[in-house]
């Protein structure tokens, strides 16, 4: 059972503050005002009403709690990796799947101190579950302890990928990769398109591992404490430990890592 922990109960209250946002527009996209991201004319994904929105009620949630705090958020808020009391929020991770009416998507809220983990809270408002994490206290699934597989081998397992937005020499990577794995009879190759998620399920055993050549900090902040927690490993791709920045992720039940490494590692240097 878990241990009540004050700065969870807050990550969990903001989080499911950020699912009622969410779940209010998914019922009706035409209301989400759905708009493309763009770095000069290369699209950074989609953005819409209930990303903003879920954001800045999650902030408000946090903040009347603890005024003093800061944020590092996908949207609106970016305040420095180095303050004491940060807190790592996607308000929703998967808006593609979102936007087009695919239910696999979620609030990420993430507490760090001193640039530490201690807490994270993962709701998947589709389906009302909720991942939860404080350090040293186990990774929770609805409230019950869960943790990562025991498969040793990569002809026993299941892998997950996610993909940039680059369609270019990081695409290619990523398809080799997936080529590679394949090549060791791992039992399949699953892209589902949220990645707090897919990394939540490598904690819950579902997942062996899995790899994304590029995620934000507001990507894995709260699912790396869960995998950890669970027993797994997360670093970038070539083994070394995450930083708060935008990063590659490896993330594995521990036992996979390095056959994992080695094989995404080998070509996270091509682009």
């Amino acid at each position: 059972m878990e241990t009540p922990d004050p700065f969870l109960s807050v990550a969990v209250a903001a989080a499911k503050v950020g699912g009622q946002i969410t779940s209010r527009y998914f019922s009706d996209l035409s209301t989400a005002n759905i708009v493309n991201k763009l770095n000069g004319e290369v699209s950074q994904g989609l953005v819409t009403k209930a990303d903003v929105e879920s954001e800045q009620a999650i902030v408000d949630v946090i903040r009347d709690s603890f005024p003093d705090h800061h944020f590092l958020a996908e949207e609106e808020h970016a305040d420095s990796v180095d303050a004491k009391h940060l807190w790592i929020i996607d308000p929703l991770d998967g808006t593609n799947n979102f936007a087009h009416g695919i239910p696999q998507f979620a609030v990420s809220v993430a507490y760090y101190r001193d640039g530490r983990p201690h807490c994270g809270a993962i709701l998947k408002p589709a389906t009302g579950d909720l991942y939860t994490a404080v350090a040293g206290g186990g990774a929770f699934a609805n409230g019950k302890p869960v943790r990562v597989n025991d498969h040793s081998q990569l002809d026993q397992t299941m892998i997950g990928v996610g993909f940039y937005y680059d369609r270019g020499e990081m695409m290619n990577a990523t398809l080799e990769s997936i080529g590679e794995l394949f090549s060791q009879n791992v039992h399949g190759i699953r892209r589902m398109g949220a990645a707090a998620l897919d990394l939540v399920g490598v904690g819950m055993g579902q997942f062996g591992g899995f790899f994304e050549y590029t995620l934000s900090p507001w990507d894995f902040a709260a699912a790396a404490l869960f995998i950890t927690e669970a027993g797994g490993t997360i670093t970038d791709a070539k083994g070394q430990p995450l930083q708060l920045k935008q990063t590659s992720v490896l993330a594995s039940n521990s036992r996979l890592h390095v056959p994992l490494q080695n094989i995404v590692g080998s070509r996270a240097s091509s682009f």
